[in-house]
């Protein structure tokens, strides 16, 4: 997709745009956590957001990125760092909502949530509005190299488990998303609690892994772009830039059902600056800022007004903004129980690691022999040096 070039105009509404702060402010500083190469950053003639936001502002920001939901929880969890803004998904939300995680917003501080669509308030994880304010929608799908997938089998997501393309594959390196994908294919719920049902979807995951070349995040970019896996799932948003550096790939929607998201700004207990948190949200949300940001990123915008600044191919674009029949196939995590999460993140490391004991049992083994057969060889030299120094004493008596 071909980024717009944005003129001085939009530089000179940037001043005018963003929430008046304090004089004070030029000294001020936010840390932001988001998703690795989830927002415009100026190149390809993009907008640098996190730019604009400091000149329009004074307000620096320190952005740092996780890959996971459950790798920023467990940041925060921890602690050990502090953020003042970060961007979660929508089941993750809930779940941080759940345990008092998040700092409820001042909304006299972000007018421009005023633009984001009814569809996108009142959500499951944040019913009252309260926590959150969308930052993206999007959904998951399967993105294929045409020059080595079919097209035929790049409609279910079986394919990756197609043993014609083994070595190929790449799968999810988180689990709520992978066990998604399991789910879909043996008709349960995303969000099933039921144990036998996650066992179920475990023992077919792991049936998964010999075929694999890697689980991944972030890594997918390059390993698709440059032809090094031809399969893989992903969110739509991102294939579309990948599709850019590598024309040969696709996307579809697997007939079994797919995820979709939302993926909100939110403010963690403990931030530093939650005026300037709230300042860089309401940033965000401006339509001008929003469609240069997504038009970046290839991700939908939760805001119809800044659908009207998008390019017009990416507005109409099937994958960013799927049909009502598309959608229909399209479920959304809920936050799951501790018991339940606890239980999936030890199935997946049981997944990740399967065949890792019959590995071990063979190194040891293979070891042990070695060790044996070098104890017989040391023994038998020795023999054979007793025997050689006697033959020599006998020789000379």
């Amino acid at each position: 997709m071909k980024k717009r070039l944005f003129s001085l105009m939009l530089a000179l509404l940037l001043l005018v745009c963003a929430l008046p702060v304090p004089v004070s402010a030029a000294q001020e500083t936010i840390t932001v956590f988001n998703w690795g190469q989830y927002i415009s950053d100026g190149t390809d003639d993009s907008l640098d957001v996190l730019a604009a936001f400091t000149e329009a502002t004074g307000i620096k920001v320190n952005y740092l990125t996780f890959d996971s939901n459950e790798s920023m929880y467990t940041k925060l969890k921890t602690g050990g760092a502090t953020y003042d803004v970060i961007i979660p998904s929508d089941y993750m939300i809930g779940k941080l909502i759940a345990e008092d995680m998040l700092e409820p917003l001042d909304f006299s501080n972000i007018p421009n949530y005023q633009y984001i669509d009814d569809a996108f308030r009142g959500q499951a994880y944040d019913p009252e509005d309260r926590y959150s304010v969308p930052y993206t929608w999007g959904t998951v799908g399967l993105i294929y190299n045409t020059n080595y997938v079919s097209d035929a089998d790049a409609e279910s997501w079986a394919c990756l488990w197609n043993a014609k393309y083994a070595g190929k594959i790449l799968m999810f390196n988180n689990p709520r998303d992978a066990f998604a994908i399991g789910e879909s294919m043996l008709g349960y719920s995303f969000n099933t609690e039921d144990r036998s049902e996650l066992k179920d979807t475990a023992d077919l995951l792991s049936l998964q892994k010999d075929l694999l070349q890697a689980y991944v995040m972030d890594q997918i970019f390059g390993m698709m772009e440059r032809g090094e896996a031809w399969v893989a799932p992903y969110y739509a948003g991102d294939y579309l830039t990948m599709a850019e550096e590598n024309p040969d790939l696709a996307f579809s929607y697997p007939v079994e059902g797919f995820n979709i998201f939302i993926d909100a700004m939110c403010i963690p207990k403990g931030c530093q600056n939650k005026a300037g948190a709230e300042a860089f949200i309401n940033f965000l949300c401006d339509p001008e800022i929003c469609a240069a940001n997504l038009e970046y990123l290839g991700y939908s915008a939760p805001e119809s007004a800044a659908k009207e600044y998008l390019d017009e191919e990416l507005a109409a674009s099937p994958v960013a903004y799927p049909d009502d029949e598309t959608l229909a196939r399209s479920a959304s995590f809920n936050s799951l129980s501790l018991d339940t999460t606890q239980y999936m993140d030890d199935l997946w490391l049981s997944v990740k690691t399967s065949g890792a004991n019959t590995t071990l049992y063979l190194i040891l083994t293979i070891a042990a022999v070695l060790l044996v057969g070098l104890f017989f060889l040391i023994s038998n030299i020795r023999k054979k040096r007793k025997k050689a120094q006697r033959c020599r004493k006998w020789k000379t008596a």
